[in-house]
């Protein structure tokens, strides 16, 4: 098995998977209930109809626009496409309202436009401190969206404007979004895992087919 030797570089690799751990243990301490919270709740909202609307700034668009992806196709086993958009994803919505309005707006415009009362906002940003998340936030709750946030360590404004946030407590901001990725998977799994029927029980659409035959 071939040696490496120590180098500043390897170091660094160390000191990151360190703080990710870290991280990480303490999300599955203190986070876990409240994501496996969202996924009932999701569960309940989507397939009646609801609709989650998603944003982010940069890495934290990614993440949003991930969670977004796994609702309308799917995350591990086949099911029904759910309503989920990306708010940062609707490139021409976005120059619009920026140009027109102010980039603080390109989010809060579209939840006017597209949310529900009932619906769920899910708001990413490792700082918690992104003016166009926060005036987003603010637009859903006054429209009646839940709105949920996934931010970096308490205090932060974000965490403060939704109704309901997880806050990962880490110091670096690539450990914080690579944390959000997890907490987007494990929505996704609880999510799936709420929509399955009970042990013994006919899925609705099986009985649906007996029912009308």
């Amino acid at each position: 098995m071939r040696e490496f030797a120590a180098s500043p570089s390897l170091d660094a690799a160390h000191l990151h998977c360190r703080s990710l751990q870290q991280a990480l243990g303490r999300f599955r301490r203190d986070g876990l209930v409240r994501v496996a919270e969202w996924g009932g709740r999701l569960a309940a909202v989507l397939p009646a109809g609801g609709r989650l609307l998603a944003a982010g700034n940069g890495g934290s668009a990614a993440q949003a626009q991930h969670l977004t992806a796994e609702l309308v196709g799917r995350y591990r086993h086949e099911r029904p496409g759910y309503s989920a958009i990306a708010l940062h994803a609707e490139t021409s919505s976005v120059t619009a309202i920026g140009n027109d309005y102010g980039f603080e707006h390109v989010f809060a415009r579209q939840v006017s436009a597209h949310g529900r009362p009932g619906d769920v906002l899910m708001l990413l940003s490792t700082s918690g401190r992104s003016a166009n998340l926060i005036t987003a936030a603010v637009t859903g709750r006054s429209a009646g969206l839940r709105v949920w946030a996934m931010t970096g360590p308490r205090p932060n404004p974000l965490a403060e404007a939704a109704d309901e946030a997880l806050c990962i407590d880490a110091d670096s901001t690539a450990t914080v979004q690579e944390a959000h990725l997890v907490a987007v998977h494990l929505l996704c799994e609880c999510f799936d895992a709420a929509l399955a029927p009970a042990p013994g029980t006919v899925p609705s659409t099986v009985a649906a087919h007996r029912r009308a035959s």
